[in-house]
């Protein structure tokens, strides 16, 4: 095996670091809305857990279509071919445009995820009109999507971190505004956090765009030069490598967002709890997910280059790194446990429910970490069909199967309720997190010359 260069590992979180800051601050957005909500009431907080698992099963599915743009992007930036990465942010554009559309209509018309959960009327209420107020940001925020995969694979994802911390700053004040009430406004409740980030969302995407206009450094891509429009033969090229990146992004979300809906027949109680494990779960998972993409977007540079050596060094350096830190990340959970459920929410059934779940969330995440990294190295090497199909047998035939027979069956002993969920998403984890790596060694192996 070859083991990855200190020099490598530098540049490894050179580019993670800008990244891991742009998403803790997507992340910190989430944990503010999941706070502010829980100070209102229980039907509050479950709406907005509720609801944000049905917007990210729709619009992170999309935007895992829209991911092919950055190995591509980083391909050709390892050859030397610069000129053509505009046609590529383009082209990925008109495809945003088109997924956009599919997901507003999702989510204004949610019926069949909300047939799953039986919500009661009060909490069905709020989810809807969370659902319609985010529903505004589709389109931007997936424009800035394509802004995220084209700055990521040329190796300047720092404006992304720049947008994402303004973002941030506005957040706790807008919240104030839409969800309390302000500046002649009514007070919405939970829903108003939705609105919160569909203006910020709109805000990142336009200040983004208008960088990249007019920075010099952006003029050699040359992606404000002969606007064109969509050519199916390019958005088709996006759609063999990014299809089953969004299938693979659907089968995670969906394990997390259908354990949720299940786990709301339990009350609103176990549901909150839940959405604090699993907001829990997102934020520190920001870590791997920023080294994985840092070592996919260099491993496709050196593939560009026709490095394969660098390329797999690449992978081995994203997947100790996130090994390790999953295994700290995990003794801190397990030991700060009822701390943390204390700065989520004041309600001491919710908050007792809570530090038993983020148990099983500290050893969840080492897995939840090597699977990352290695998935993500094998987008850098375009390989995405073989991982979906893992995907689907591991976190749907074992997580989400196993969870329901857990958690709420007595196919196995009484109902497990929320951890039986839990305990089912760790041994899937674990699944995919050894098969895909075992693929990635065989994929990324050096050829040897007949």
């Amino acid at each position: 095996m070859i083991s990855p260069r200190p020099s490598l590992i530098r540049e490894l979180f050179q580019l993670a670091w800008p990244v891991l800051i742009a998403q803790l601050a997507v992340m910190s957005n989430g944990v503010i809305d999941t706070v502010m909500a829980g100070q209102l009431s229980p039907a509050d907080l479950a709406s907005v857990g509720i609801g944000a698992s049905i917007y990210f099963t729709v619009f992170v599915t999309a935007m895992g279509v829209l991911i092919a743009l950055t190995p591509n992007v980083a391909h050709l930036y390892g050859s030397g071919d610069r000129a053509l990465i505009g046609e590529e942010v383009r082209q990925s554009a008109w495809l945003a445009l088109f997924l956009g559309i599919g997901v507003i209509l999702l989510m204004r018309y949610p019926e069949p995820f909300l047939s799953l959960s039986r919500l009661t009327p009060e909490v069905e209420m709020k989810v809807r009109a969370y659902l319609d107020a985010l529903s505004w940001s589709v389109i931007p925020s997936l424009f800035f999507r394509v802004f995220y995969g084209f700055a990521s694979g040329i190796g300047r994802p720092r404006p992304i971190m720049i947008f994402n911390l303004l973002g941030l700053t506005l957040k706790v004040p807008l919240n104030l505004v839409f969800m309390y009430g302000g500046l002649g406004l009514p007070a919405l409740g939970g829903p108003g956090c939705a609105v919160s980030t569909a203006v910020i969302g709109t805000l990142s995407c336009l200040l983004a765009w208008c960088w990249c206009a007019y920075n010099p450094e952006y003029r050699p891509y040359r992606i404000f030069e002969g606007l064109s429009g969509p050519k199916p033969a390019k958005i088709i090229s996006l759609l063999r490598l990014g299809l089953p990146i969004g299938v693979t992004f659907f089968v995670d979300v969906t394990a997390f967002t259908f354990m949720a809906l299940f786990i709301a027949r339990l009350g609103a109680t176990t549901s909150a709890a839940h959405q604090i494990a699993s907001n829990l779960a997102a934020l520190v998972f920001m870590l791997p997910l920023s080294l994985g993409n840092a070592a996919s977007v260099l491993a496709g540079q050196a593939l560009g280059a026709g490095d394969r050596r660098r390329a797999r060094r690449a992978g081995l350096a994203g997947i100790f790194a996130c090994l390790g830190f999953g295994v700290l990340t995990c003794l801190l959970l397990r030991l700060g446990a009822d701390t943390i459920a204390g700065l989520y929410s004041s309600n001491r059934e919710v908050r007792a429910t809570a530090t038993l779940l983020i148990g099983y969330v500290a050893v969840y995440h080492i897995f939840d970490a090597v699977q990352t990294a290695a998935v993500s190295v094998l987008r850098g090497y375009k390989k995405t069909t073989v991982p979906m199909a893992i995907y689907v047998v591991a976190l749907w035939g074992v997580g989400l199967a196993g969870g329901y027979l857990l958690g709420l069956s007595n196919t196995f002993g009484p109902p497990r309720g929320a951890p039986g969920f839990w305990l089912a998403a760790l041994a899937s984890l674990a699944l995919a997190g050894g098969v895909v790596t075992a693929y990635f060694l065989r994929v990324s192996k050096p050829r040897v010359a007949a």
